[in-house]
Parts: C-alpha cells; structure tokens; sequence
C-alpha cells in the first residue's frame, strides 16, 4: 500500500513539474512574440491616424485612400479564406481548443493572424489586438507542444496558458489573464489550469518587461491618464446603476445585431467570398475621415475622455455631448460590420470603447443633477466594464478588469454592482456568452458524422484523483466506476484508486485525439465499442461527470 501511495506522488509530482516547466516555455516564446506584436499594432495605429489627418488636409488624395483600403480588404480576405480558422476575434477559437473541440496547424494560425489582424489595424478599422494576441499565445503553446511531443492532456494546458499569456502582456493585467483560464476557456478551476496559466503569465510578463527596459521603454496602466477621488457612496452608486442599465441595454441591442450581422454576412460570396471583406475597409475609409476616434481598439477615444486629458473630443467642432454621440454611433457599426464580416480581428477593447462613451455622455447628464465632475472618471470605467460583460458574460473577467486597467480599487464596490446589472439585463434578454456561441456556430461548420464511443479505461495516471477535477476530453461522460466486485457511484467527487475500470462515453469529433486524451489523464485502454451517434452532441465547454 505505502509503495502504491508512493507511486502515485511521485506520478503527481512529475506531471506538476511537466505543466511547469511547459508553461514557463510557452509563457517566454508567447511573452516575446506577442509584446513584438503589440509594438507594431501600436505604431500601425499611430501611421493610419496619422495618414488619416494628412488626408482632410489633402482631400485630393482620398480616392487613392480607398484603393488601397480595397487592396486590403482582398489581401486580408485572401487570409482568411486560406487559413480559415483566423476569421473572427481568436477567443472562441482559442477557447475551442483549450477544450480539445478545435485542431490546427500552429505555424499558420500563429502567422496567418499575426499578419493579417496587424493589416486590419494599419488599414485604420475598429479593431482590437486582445483576441489576436490571445490567439498568438494560444498557438505559441500549441507549437510548444507539437515541439516537446507532450501528449494531448498536455497540449491542452500549455494553449491554455499562451492564451492567458498573450490577454495579460497586451492589456499588462496579469490578473485577468489567469481569470481567463477558469472563468472562460475551461469553466472550472483546477491546480493544474491555475499552475500551468500563472507560471505562463508570469513568465511572459517578465519577458515583456525585460524587453520593454532594453528598449528604453516604461510600463504603466493600460488606462494611465484616469484619475479618481474618494468614492462618493450611496449617491454615486445610484448614478453608476443608472448607468449601468442604459449601458447594458445598448450592449444587448449591440449582441443581437451582431449576429443578425454574423448571418447577413455568410449570405455574401461574391468574387468567390472574397469581395464581403471590401465593405468593412470601405466603410472604414468614410468612419475614419470623420474622426479618428473611430479607428484602432478606442483606447486613445478612451484616453481622451479621461479629466486629465489635454484632447478636445470633437466632431467638425460639434459640442462635446454630439461628438460623444456620433463617435458611439460609428464605432458602433463599425465594430458590429468587422466583426460580423469575421475580419481577423478583436472587438473587445471597440467594445469598452462605446461603454466608455456612453458613460462619459451619461456623466454629462448626472453633471447637470448635480453629480461631482470628479467622479467622471471613475463612472467612465464603470460603464466601459459593464458594456463588455454584458455581451461576453464574464463578471470576473470584468471586475479585476476595473482595478487592472486603472491600478485603483476606488471604485470596486459600484463596478461590482454595475458589472451584475449588466449580467442580469444579458440574462433577461436570453443572451448567450458571446464567445461560447460564436464557437457553437464555428463547430457547427467543422462537424462531421460523430461516431459514439464507449471506452473502458484502467486508472492508472488518475489514481488518487476525483473525477471532477480530472480534465476531461470534449463529450466524455464517465457512466461507470467498477472497483474489483463492486461499483463505485461515479459522482464529481468521487476518489479514483488504481486499478479501477471506468466506462466512458463520448461522441468526439477527433477519434484519436479523444482516445489519446483519456490515456494521457486516465490510463490503461482496454476496450473501444463504436456505434453512429443518432442524437446530436450538446457543445459543452467541460465534460461532465455524473
């Protein structure tokens, strides 16, 4: 019995040290390639801003603006038609393959993305570089993995953790990287998701930072330009609800437009599908020569609302509260088309950029009942995190999002508020996680005939383990737990010993992906019975054990 328990911790030990010293690899190689990124998407954005203001100087030359906006639209469609799986932000991708539901070739989805989202920025869309930069990392470990042979439990965990390697480096919110691990790519938590995702994180921000100072470059909040007085209590919560629920409600009507858009979009497919992604760039070239708030993530339209801010929000020199509304309105569509046309690229931070709008015309309004100017800025952030967990549904995410992106817990108590009436206004109108049915929609496109797979496994690899906290493989249902003569309820929390003979059902859509898991985290395969699954598979983010 003692050698068996020895065993069994020296198993556990050297499966630790593996997600170890594997998540430290693919946080430096994620760290270097996406802080490289984020430099050119940052420059991309300053030349079409400045290539922008040379243009209403010159009006002469707009026309040869969108010829070359119409030769982007086709380089950047021929992309996405050659490397499919780089349509659209990289998060539902990404978490896809954190689940074991989507497979790809790392080398093309990493460079397809890289090249093809940083045109995006250059052409001056409404685009944002959190998704790609997720999507790097996540194929940053996915190559890591192919390069090491690491098994397919593994591969699993190091995507997982470039992926929450590329969301801390780009938005420098280490935090909410890890959060992004639990709350959306595996919906759960784990020691080996939160090993594998901090020692990712970790790394690659030290990579970043070490990178940035050879530079001669500083870090500092994403929103650094903010600054917040004391909270104002009861009657400042009452303006940031108010807020709240006017914000929620544009971000629902955002939701169901998108995939209103989402639909009309797949209809176009002519010049053989390519000639679609002509009306987001075009449409870009009109958005940006009325103001160049429109273009890139909004973080400047962000950085400009902030009280410190020495930018002038203006329109053709309209007043501030027209500006703030023509800017929302063109970056709303204009965010709604990119991501509806499924251009490589993020609509997060477009996103908290019309949340951040909205709160800032809504300061404006509470100004005039009598609310303390002092107190816009932290109304701002509210709102901007309350737009975006509305449509993702991530209130966690949202949360440490407010005291990441500022460095200021002020205002943590009325965000958290704010960031439940988004929740439960999304939850009224029925809405789904945007990413969740984004990735129903890509699998749907992908699926096959599923053959349904009973599999009985000898523990081996899970002995001293419960089976909630085992990782398992995409549609496994473990529907039996036999111990010698007798049989274990196989309930969550139901202990694992060696030796024991689990039947596992499942309809996977990778038969040797499925089967090479359950060994990898199991043990022993001792039998496979197929047969056609007649009923169709519900897409779940986790397997579930019951």
């Amino acid at each position: 019995m003692m050698k068996t328990k020895i065993k069994t911790f020296g198993r556990k030990v050297n499966y630790g040290v593996q997600i170890v010293a594997v998540g430290a690899l693919t946080g430096a190689l994620a760290g270097l390639i996406v802080t490289l990124y984020n430099m050119l998407v940052e420059f991309a954005e300053h030349f079409s801003v400045g290539c922008y203001n040379v243009l209403r100087m010159y009006p002469a030359f707009i026309p040869l603006l969108f010829v070359a906006l119409f030769l982007g639209a086709i380089i950047v469609g021929g992309f996405c038609k050659f490397i499919p799986l780089i349509r659209g932000s990289g998060f539902p991708q990404t978490e896809g393959a954190t689940q074991g539901l989507i497979h790809f070739k790392w080398y093309k989805v990493l460079t397809g993305m890289f090249a093809a989202s940083l045109m995006v920025v250059f052409m001056g869309l409404s685009a944002g570089a959190e998704g790609p930069s997720l999507m790097i990392g996540g194929a940053c470990g996915y190559g890591v993995s192919d390069v090491t042979r690491r098994n397919a439990s593994i591969r699993r965990y190091q995507i997982t953790g470039g992926a929450s390697a590329g969301l801390a480096v780009v938005l420098n919110a280490p935090l909410t990287g890890m959060v992004f691990a639990y709350e959306e790519a595996h919906k759960r938590f784990t020691p080996e998701v939160f090993v594998c995702s901090f020692s990712s994180v970790l790394t690659a921000i030290t990579v970043r930072d070490l990178l940035v100072a050879a530079m001669g470059m500083e870090v500092g909040p994403f929103l650094e330009g903010f600054t917040f007085t004391a909270n104002a209590g009861i009657p400042f919560l009452l303006y940031a609800l108010g807020a709240a629920l006017v914000v929620s409600l544009v971000a629902v009507g955002y939701y169901f437009l998108l995939f209103f858009a989402r639909k009309k979009f797949r209809k176009l497919n002519f010049w053989k599908g390519l000639g679609k992604y002509t009306i987001p760039f075009l449409l870009a070239g009109v958005c940006g020569l009325v103001t160049g708030y429109v273009m890139g993530g909004g973080v400047e339209f962000i950085e400009a609302l902030s009280s410190a801010s020495e930018h002038t929000v203006s329109v053709f020199g309209a007043p501030l509260i027209v500006s703030l509304l023509i800017i929302i309105a063109l970056k709303f569509i204009t965010t709604l088309v990119n991501i509806g046309c499924e251009l490589p690229c993020c609509g997060s931070l477009p996103m908290m950029a019309m949340g951040a709008g909205i709160g800032a015309a809504m300061s404006l309004l509470f100004q005039m009942w009598g609310m303390d100017p002092a107190l816009s800025d932290g109304l701002i952030v509210i709102c901007m995190v309350t737009f975006f967990t509305t449509v993702v549904k991530a209130p966690l995410t949202g949360i440490l999002m407010t005291i990441e992106l500022t460095w200021n817990f002020t205002y943590l108590l009325p965000a958290v508020v704010a960031v439940a009436v988004g929740y439960i206004i999304g939850d009224a109108f029925r809405t789904e996680p945007m990413h969740e049915r984004i990735l129903e929609e890509i699998i749907e496109e992908q699926r096959a005939p599923l053959k349904r797979l009973t599999v009985l496994v000898r523990v081996t690899a899970a002995a001293g383990r419960n089976i909630r906290d085992i990782l398992w493989p995409f549609s496994a249902l473990v529907t039996n737990v036999s111990r010698g003569e007798a049989r274990i309820i196989p309930e969550g929390d139901a202990n694992l010993h060696a030796g024991d003979i689990l039947t596992v059902e499942g309809a996977p859509n990778d038969r040797e992906d499925y089967l090479g898991t359950l060994t990898a985290i199991v043990g022993e395969i001792l039998e496979v019975r197929e047969e056609s699954a007649e009923e169709e598979v519900e897409i779940a983010p986790e397997a579930k054990a019951s």
